[in-house]
């Protein structure tokens, strides 16, 4: 996912959230303005794939179907227009923060929804917007639903 051009990035996470929405939205406008590359990132795991019981799984339709609802996402918020910037489309398996915070490195800033679950409760679960802030290597933007 990195771009070794020397072209910005701006990495912005994706999971059909109406909060990942507005933060899509707030990626391409900042993109636009620094001449960036955007990066989205759709991230799914499939479901029991761990664990003594995991019933069978079959990887490459969970991919599929991941790469289609991204596609789904991108078409429900962005608007073909003159100005869109160059854009980068990446579906990966595994753990939302984990997958982000390894494509924040050498990006100009990572962009995630903050879904507002409040207080104390994300102390306790912690949340992905979260774990991106603290463990990013790159300024982190956490845009929530209301704001854009």
């Amino acid at each position: 996912m990195n771009a070794t051009d020397g072209t910005p990035r701006v990495v912005v996470g994706v999971d059909g959230s109406a909060s990942s929405y507005a933060a899509l939205r707030w990626a391409v406008r900042h993109a636009e303005r620094v001449g960036a590359v955007l990066e989205v990132v759709g991230v799914y795991d499939v479901p029991g794939a761990t664990g003594w019981s995991a019933p069978p799984v079959d990887a490459a339709f969970d991919e599929q179907q991941a790469r289609e609802a991204l596609n789904e996402e991108l078409r429900a918020v962005l608007t073909t227009r003159d100005g869109m910037p160059p854009l980068e489309q990446h579906v990966v398996r595994g753990n939302p923060a984990e997958v982000l915070i390894e494509a924040s490195a050498g990006a100009e800033v990572l962009v995630v929804g903050g879904r507002g679950r409040g207080g104390f409760a994300s102390l306790l679960l912690g949340s992905v917007s979260q774990q991106c802030a603290t463990h990013a290597s790159c300024p982190v933007v956490i845009v929530r639903e209301d704001t854009v």
